[in-house]
């Protein structure tokens, strides 16, 4: 009986799962014992006694019957094959026939496998074998894992676009890299044709026919009737859409495959709007244009357009500004700003800059490093007005500034300035939530006297008279930038006009911001309009000096030699440009006497601009001037500097005074060459 329960065990697990053959198996079992007995009774032996001496060979046949039946089960039955075999199986057999080039690589790189679908790609089966992946892909195979394994990356090969993805894993003790090669070439075809559909809009307006106006009778009407068929004949040229939405302004909508080639004409319609003349034909009308590449609703992308607009009048005009994948790029750009003359803005921005300082508990006042008597006098105009509202107003200034030492003796025996000026540490102790802070005369962080108190205040206004040449980190709650004025100091002396009684400035602060319109307009020789004589009558009225302003200018022996070295080392390039250097050992004080030589070069017959460089702790120091046929702000952007069309600077930092001369020559090259496309 246990005997039997023993095979009855050992068919069960034997035939686990396969019930029919486990009662077929036992049936012949069975039909054994009754054969074997029948055997035994016909020798005329006893069953049991027989059974017990043939129990060894029993077991040995059921267990060999056992085997057997299990073999021929896993033969017949295909779900009994073992499952990491077949895993293997399909595993290769999904990977030869998978749509998408396959490889694997080891762990130098080198191409050891590849599906069909990768052959088929270069029509031969073996092609790739031996290769390494850095001749397909372009890199090596560490950097193709670091940027392919989680996004992917995308590369041009076999005439198509692919993106790659990798995947790393050990097998058989060896490292190996599967990639997979996804053809996304139509995909990519679809974009390009969708990027190339993609609706741009481009604002445009006329600058100066009201300015123009000013200097001649003829009807502006006619001029604008020009520039407008000028406009549209542009505009259908380039499949576009130009409406004019109010008087001399227009809007223009065109596809962005048309962008290329106006980059690659550099937006000449600018030049041939310029040639349209008024009176006697020395006054060219000009146009700017703001238009802005980004992703969005056509409304988003109208309000970029008309931001970009705006950076091109702040600009001056006469120019392009295109904002394009997070850079802005400029075009045009060739002639002087014509001064306006209303003062309407002004009184706007004064009533709103009263308002900011009237919210806020306290005013910081900044303007740019190395200051001179522009930047000074405009911010001790504003520091006026914060009195005059009532708030707290300090001014961040370097007090041992040698180009300003003549105002600081001026102001030292005011009472109102015992504490008026910080400089920028202690600036940081005074910004709070509401701490309201007016930068004058820069626009550029870089050019900041303390750039890091503009990085904390949260309410910023700009006042100044340079063309902007780059975003704002922080958008300002006001912004008054206005490139035609020919000072800071002109531009807060009508903002005091408009917003404050008469006689509010005293005699030295009326003097100091005379000083600063004398300095930027060379003794009201240049850049003067109706609006600069306005305001310098204003600070007249105030009770300023002209002779007193002018013996700021005055200067010492020191600075007399200082400038002559400047004006004994004169070149000139390209035969009308000058470029003084001082090579001798130099300090701060040398930056007033570049200016000055670079001044005074503009009085030699034939000289359109002039550049004074030297070099200070490594760091080159350039000054620029223009007689006014070329605008020398685009010759200093070039060089990381800025400023506005007849004068302009830069600092060339790093840079060794020889290197920086190759530099500023390229430069000159690129902006002449530029004007005459």
């Amino acid at each position: 009986m246990k005997m039997l329960i023993f095979l009855k065990k050992l068919f069960r697990d034997t035939f686990r799962g396969h019930k029919i053959l486990h009662l077929g198996s036992s049936a012949l079992l069975a039909i054994l014992f009754m054969i074997v007995g029948a055997l035994l009774a016909s020798a005329g032996q006893s069953v049991p006694s027989v059974v017990l001496k043939l129990t060894p060979l029993y077991l040995v046949c059921a267990l060999a019957l056992a085997l057997l039946m299990r073999y021929l089960i896993d033969r017949s039955d295909p779900t009994r094959i073992n499952d990491d075999d077949l895993l293997k199986e399909v595993t290769l057999a999904f990977m030869v026939k998978l749509a998408h080039p396959t490889m694997i690589c080891d762990d130098s790189g080198t191409i050891i496998w590849h599906n069909r679908s990768m052959a088929s790609r270069s029509g031969s089966r073996h092609s790739f074998y031996g290769q390494n992946i850095s001749k397909l892909a372009g890199m090596e195979l560490s950097q193709l894992v670091e940027i392919a394994s989680s996004e992917g990356t995308e590369i041009d090969a076999f005439e198509g676009r692919y993106r790659l993805r990798c995947y790393q894993m050990t097998a058989a003790e060896k490292k190996c890299t599967v990639i997979v090669w996804n053809d996304i070439t139509e995909l990519k075809q679809a974009y390009d044709r969708l990027e190339a559909t993609e609706t741009l809009v481009a604002f445009i307006t006329i600058d100066n026919l009201d300015e123009i106006q000013q200097y001649t009778r003829e009807d502006s009407r006619d001029a604008a009737l020009r520039v407008e068929e000028i406009l549209e004949d542009w505009a259908a040229s380039y499949g576009g859409i130009l409406r004019e939405y109010d008087q001399d302004k227009y809007i223009f909508l065109f596809q962005y495959s048309c962008l290329g080639e106006l980059k690659n004409n550099k937006f000449d319609v600018l030049d041939r709007i310029r040639d349209v003349r008024i009176g006697d034909g020395s006054l060219p009308v000009t146009v700017s244009i703001g238009i802005e590449r980004m992703s969005g609703t056509l409304a988003e992308k109208e309000r970029a357009s008309r931001a970009a607009l705006d950076l091109a009048l702040q600009r001056g005009g006469d120019q392009v500004v295109l904002r394009e994948d997070g850079e802005t790029q400029f075009f045009g750009g060739r002639t002087k700003g014509v001064q306006k003359r209303t003062k309407v803005r002004a009184r706007v921005v004064a009533r709103e800059l009263v308002s900011l300082m009237a919210r806020a508990s306290n005013v910081l006042i900044m303007g740019h490093r190395y200051g001179d008597y522009d930047s000074i006098g405009a911010g001790v105009g504003i520091y006026r007005l914060s009195k005059y509202v009532g708030v707290e107003a300090h001014i961040i200034v370097n007090r041992n500034d040698p180009n300003i030492r003549k105002a600081f003796e001026k102001l030292k025996p005011l009472e109102d300035y015992a504490e008026c000026f910080i400089d920028g540490v202690s600036a940081q102790e005074l910004i709070r939530a509401d701490t309201l802070l007016i930068i004058v005369d820069v626009n550029n962080r870089t050019q900041f006297e303390a750039p890091d108190v503009a990085d904390n205040v949260k309410d910023v206004v700009y006042i100044d008279h340079h063309r902007k040449t780059a975003e704002f980190r922080t958008e300002p709650v006001l912004s008054y930038i206005e490139p035609s004025a020919s000072s800071t100091c002109e531009l807060i002396a009508e903002i005091l006009e408009q917003s404050a009684p008469g006689n509010l400035l005293l005699r030295d602060e009326a003097e100091i911001m005379l000083a600063g319109i004398m300095l930027d307009t060379k003794q009201f020789t240049r850049n003067t309009g109706v609006r600069t004589f306005s305001a310098a009558l204003y600070l007249r009225n105030e009770g300023a000096s002209t002779s007193a302003s002018q013996a700021m200018f005055n200067s010492d022996l020191d600075d007399f030699m200082r400038a002559a070295r400047f004006e004994s080392n004169v070149t000139i390039y390209r035969d009308r440009i000058a470029i003084a250097v001082n090579d001798s050992p130099c300090t701060a004080a040398d930056r007033v006497a570049a200016a000055k030589a670079a001044d005074r070069l503009l009085s030699v017959d034939g000289i359109a601009a002039s550049f004074a460089a030297y070099e200070l702790d490594g760091t080159t120091y350039l000054s620029a001037r223009s007689a006014g046929s070329i605008n020398v702000q685009l010759i200093a952007e070039r060089l990381g500097g800025g400023g506005h069309f007849d004068a302009a600077a830069a600092q060339l930092r790093e840079t060794p005074l020889d290197e920086a001369l190759v530099l500023i020559r390229e430069a000159i090259d690129a902006a002449l060459d530029s004007m005459k496309k």
